[in-house]
């Protein structure tokens, strides 16, 4: 159907239709402009939020996990996701805002020309048709004129009084009106002919012809809204592809979760080497209540205890306690538990291995360069590559001599590492004194550094214990390092009543509520000497523990320290 023939009288409706039309372009125009805009900020957000969880430096440990790795990987592929949506808003500003913009604007100027034509026509059929009208109403006054004129004529020719000369000139009058009538007449049935033929044209030809024109136009813009809306849909289509790429990716680290793989890797990253403590001892109370306690034999044991304590003074190196700067760890890992510091140790030589490679592959570059310039000395100077060989020279000297001091600690920590073998045993100091006399040690009043519940530490006693540790420290050996010592007996047991972190040598690592054996009161210095097993003992700060001492050491102490103030 055409829209010449069907709405031939329906200018200004059509008019206001089409302009509807282009204002909806524009509408979907702009709103296809939002919906890029929201697609431009989600993907920023979820950039944003991608970046946001990206393992931090402090957190690169996480990557041994396999759940942690695939989140990661979720990450970077969520960061993929969002850069498909910026193609979406992309695609939508070149390939349908872009030309709907310029597309509006054509459409516009189209319509304006095509409705000027059609405005145009149509003024010219309202000039012909008052044109016509004008003849045909000079035709109707002519034909009046005349017929009162011929009405005046027959009046003055049957008037008997009127002359003759007046009534010639009435039929004069008459005759003349009546030609001027007929001429009138002639003028418009020709002018009728031809303003006939005008708007038969106007509107079997022109008209039609014009609005034919604003109808291909607006179907040519429908069709354009139809494409715009299937681009609309295509934009999204063509990343579903790669999308669908990055969710596969994401199911596939999900499902590369190994949970007993990283229960494995929770064992190789907080093992520390060490045997579980072994079985306690049965401590027979009743053979202590048959042993008495005379005055010669607590001499003997203090004279004992005496001799005991100055020879292990002259040959035993007493803990120093020296404290350590928060922070920073020690280059040899010695803070941490043997199987963890191994670990490290082999990570450090590993990466030091693979600087030497580097500066090894480096020189023979080098080398091989060198001997192309001595072969082709237009190439280049030889010479000139001799200091960057002595450079890469020193440097594999430095790194080597740095592998061999790491390889020294991994052989030493690796030398000290436990053998699996029967389980330590315990034994309290009640039955051990049934057999021999319990060996004292001496008073390690060197503890420079104390430490109170809340981390801070005091300086007390310092320059006592400095004067007590500078005599001592001239022999050599250790306390705990000597294989062939004889182990301290337990006087005790406590409990630890806060965390001790046990950075300091000669100090032993607890956790709130563990239970120890006690070996050696506090002195005086603060410091209490505790067992964990066989091969683990050492000082906590006196304040950190709750002592619980086996009554008859508690006798035997008290004992012993009357008849040593007696005898000083």
């Amino acid at each position: 159907m055409s829209w010449g023939t069907e709405l031939w009288d329906q200018f200004d409706n059509l008019e206001k239709h089409t302009q509807w039309g282009i204002d909806f372009v524009e509408k979907y125009t702009k709103f296809v402009k939002e919906r890029s805009e929201i697609e431009l900020n989600y993907a920023r957000q979820i950039r944003n939020l991608s970046k946001k969880y990206q393992p931090k430096k402090k957190e690169e440990d996480e990557n041994k996990y396999t759940w942690c790795r695939a989140f990661y990987s979720t990450l970077n592929e969520l960061n993929d996701y969002a850069g498909q949506h910026e193609v979406i808003a992309e695609n939508m500003t070149s390939h349908i805002i872009a030309d709907l913009t310029r597309y509006a604007q054509e459409v516009k100027t189209e319509r304006k020309s095509h409705f000027h034509d059609g405005r145009k026509a149509q003024q010219q059929v309202e000039a012909s048709w008052k044109q016509l009208e004008s003849c045909k109403r000079k035709f109707e006054r002519d034909c009046k004129e005349a017929d009162r004129a011929q009405q005046y004529f027959e009046k003055m020719d049957a008037d008997i009084n009127v002359t003759k000369a007046d009534v010639e000139k009435a039929r004069q009058q008459a005759q003349m009106r009546h030609q001027m009538a007929s001429d009138s007449k002639n003028e418009y049935s020709s002018y009728l002919q031809k303003f006939n033929q005008e708007q038969n044209e106007h509107y079997y030809t022109i008209i039609p012809n014009i609005f034919q024109k604003i109808q291909a136009m607006e179907e040519k813009r429908i069709e354009r809204m139809g494409e715009s809306l299937k681009t609309f849909a295509e934009v999204d289509r063509q990343i579903l592809p790669i999308i669908g790429k990055c969710l596969d990716g994401m199911t596939q680290v999900a499902e590369s979760i190994e949970p007993k793989n990283d229960s494995s890797q929770v064992i190789e990253s907080y093992k520390s080497g060490f045997e579980p403590p072994g079985d306690v001892e049965f401590e027979d109370y009743g053979q202590a209540m048959k042993r008495t306690v005379s005055e010669t034999s607590l001499n003997n044991s203090r004279s004992d205890n005496k001799a005991e304590r100055s020879s292990k003074g002259k040959s035993k190196t007493l803990w120093p306690f020296i404290k350590k700067n928060k922070g920073s760890n020690p280059e040899d890992f010695s803070h941490l538990p043997p199987e963890q510091r191994r670990k490290k140790l082999q990570a450090k030589i590993d990466d030091i291995n693979k600087d030497i490679q580097k500066e090894m592959d480096q020189r023979d570059a080098l080398t091989k360069m060198k001997e192309v310039y001595i072969k082709n000395p237009q190439m280049g100077d030889p010479n000139s590559v001799d200091p960057r060989l002595g450079e890469i020279a020193n440097n594999i000297e430095k790194l080597q001599v740095e592998a061999q001091k790491f390889e020294g600690w991994l052989a030493e920590v690796e030398g000290r590492m436990p053998v699996k073998s029967d389980p330590p045993r315990r034994t309290s100091v009640l039955y051990e004194t049934q057999n021999s006399t319990p060996p004292t040690t001496n008073n390690n009043n060197c503890a420079q550094d104390r430490e109170s519940p809340d981390g801070s530490y005091t300086e007390e006693q310092s320059s006592e214990v400095q004067s007590k540790v500078q005599p001592e420290t001239a022999e050599s050996g250790d306390e705990f390092d000597d294989p062939d010592e004889e182990m301290l007996p337990t006087i005790g047991t406590c409990k630890a009543l806060y965390p001790f972190e046990g950075h300091n040598e000669g100090t032993i690592a607890v956790t709130e509520g563990e239970l120890l054996y006690v070996i050696e009161e506090d002195k005086g210095d603060g410091w209490t000497r505790v067992r964990r097993n066989e091969e683990e003992e050492g000082y906590v700060p006196t304040s950190y523990v709750e002592v619980f001492l086996d009554s008859n050491a508690k006798e035997l102490f008290s004992w012993t320290r009357v008849y040593l103030s007696e005898d000083s």
